[in-house]
């Protein structure tokens, strides 16, 4: 995946009726915990061979055996029949994703992700309180 030319916000005004608002609200509280580091329309094939369109908080550099990758803290993306969020922080060895899952609300979580049907399905302050918890870790790592 690489960056893309697109604006977030050109593509989430582009996104379907029932799907958009849900985007539109998670991207409002995300830009607002992420203020400040990059925000951007990620694009192109994923793991997997799918393409895909997400839209990352926070430019994070990323160790991998056949070398550094960029990528994003935080991404949310609207996929065929659900909704996600990627989430690349770990703390003490573990994804942030894995130690937040119980309070997350009705989803469904990998090792480092989190899908959902729609906003209404997150527990929204944990989501605030792990998104937080990934960008003072983006920081940490910065700084």
């Amino acid at each position: 995946m690489e960056r893309s030319a697109t604006s977030p916000d050109d593509h989430i005004r582009g996104l379907p009726d029932g799907v958009r608002d849900d985007i539109a609200a998670l991207d409002e509280m995300l830009s607002d915990i992420f203020r400040g580091h990059e925000r951007v329309l990620w694009e192109g094939p994923m793991w997997g061979g799918t393409h895909q369109r997400i839209v990352g908080y926070g430019a994070l550099r990323s160790p991998r055996p056949g070398g550094d990758v960029d990528w994003f803290m935080i991404g949310l993306a609207a996929q065929r029949s659900y909704l996600s969020l990627y989430v690349s922080a770990v703390e003490d060895g573990q994804y942030l994703v894995k130690r937040y899952a119980d309070r997350l609300g009705k989803v469904k979580v990998g090792s480092a992700n989190v899908t959902f049907k729609r906003v209404a399905d997150l527990d929204l302050a944990a989501v605030r309180e792990m998104a937080t918890r990934a960008c003072q870790l983006l920081e940490g790592a910065a700084g």
